[in-house]
């Protein structure tokens, strides 16, 4: 198992948040761009991803040290 210290853990979960954020974007806002007809599928999917993501995010960077 990898061990972060403190600062690797505040990098990590920063950038698991902009990666949901990236989700949520990609996935949900994305398909009014396209031409597809809008996926309930695939919003729902991103949005399960974007909480996942957030979720690990928070619990990283509220992760105390023991």
């Amino acid at each position: 198992m990898i061990e972060l210290n403190a600062k690797q853990r505040a990098l990590v979960a920063d950038k698991l948040f902009d990666a949901a954020n990236v989700a949520a974007g990609a996935m949900v806002f994305g398909q009014f761009l396209s031409e597809d007809p809008f996926s309930t599928t695939v919003a729902i999917l991103g949005l399960g991803i974007w909480i996942t993501f957030v979720v690990a995010s928070v619990a990283l960077e509220g992760r105390s040290r023991s």
